[in-house]
């Protein structure tokens, strides 16, 4: 397992996570924790916060993968960070752990070792700046920062992911650590609704208002990176080239299939208030029935 070769890497999102989070609840200069973001925690306040309910604790993992010349890299990982803490703050008992920015995204092109055949890479790995990840190590990341949240204390786990990558592979670790823990009274539920029925609801809605359906970094994906940049980054907006964004089909040169021209805040705010409602909706239902 490549778990180790990541944990690094993985460890610095702490710091990106501060950044980007969008402001807590307490002002400059009071005490005690002002997100709900544990690597903005000390220890004793994130077991306080555990005693005092905060009892879900919630696991997000984006990507880093080409979007085209107009959209930065990190898409996958703006938009799961911000998402995490919406949800967070709807369900009222959660903490977020740091969003993993890695992600399967295609073939490195490895053909033997210390060789890298560019004409072998695969998917969003063909464009530069993509990083990919094995599902061994994707899983295992996963099931690894689980069991942190259950030595920690929380009840109940929730894995969620904002990039198609790795669905099937958090839902198996899901699965596993559920029979694990379930009959201890200690939860671990994979979320795929905020990924495939925003898909869907994306598919109807576009249509509907005479706008092209998103297939890769189209009009979805590049309106969601506009609101949330907007939200994070208020008037120091960084990742979006509005002049580079292009209008393209399957197979283009440029690695976008849809049309980014015809994206907009509005829009962004309408899919990832989407994806946030179909999470909060699920994570319910999934603590209620508590299976």
């Amino acid at each position: 397992m490549r778990v180790a070769s990541c944990v690094g890497a993985w460890m610095i999102v702490g710091a990106l996570g501060a950044t980007i989070a969008a402001q807590g609840e307490k002002p400059q200069g009071t005490t005690g924790p002002r997100s709900l973001l544990i690597e903005d925690m000390t220890w004793t306040e994130v077991r306080d916060s555990i005693a005092a309910g905060k009892t879900t604790a919630i696991y997000f993992t984006g990507a880093i993968e080409q979007n085209g010349p107009g959209v930065a890299l990190g898409k996958h990982l703006f938009i799961a960070n911000y998402l995490a803490q919406r949800i967070a703050e709807q369900l009222g008992n959660a903490l977020v752990y740091p969003t993993l920015p890695f992600a399967p995204t295609g073939d490195w092109g490895l053909v033997a070792p210390g060789v890298i055949d560019p004409a072998k890479r695969t998917s969003q790995m063909r464009m530069n700046g993509s990083v990919t990840v094995s599902e061994e190590t994707f899983g295992g990341m996963a099931r690894d920062v689980a069991l942190s949240a259950i030595s920690a204390g929380f009840k109940n786990v929730v894995l969620l992911n904002d990039h198609g990558g790795g669905q099937e592979t958090l839902g198996k670790v899901a699965a596993q650590l559920n029979k694990d823990f379930g009959p201890r009274g200690i939860h671990v539920y994979f979320i795929p609704d905020s990924y495939y029925k925003e898909k869907e609801f994306m598919r109807e809605y576009l249509p509907k208002h005479n706008l092209p359906v998103d297939n890769h970094a189209g009009t979805d994906d590049t309106s969601e990176v506009m609101f949330v940049d907007r939200e994070v980054n208020k008037h120091d907006l960084r990742w979006i080239r509005p002049d580079k964004l292009v209008n393209t089909g399957p197979n283009d040169p440029s690695g976008v299939n849809g049309d980014q021209t015809k994206a907009t805040v509005a829009l962004g705010k309408v899919f990832t208030d989407e994806k946030i409602r179909l999470a909060v909706a699920q994570i319910k239902l999934l603590i209620a029935a508590g299976q």
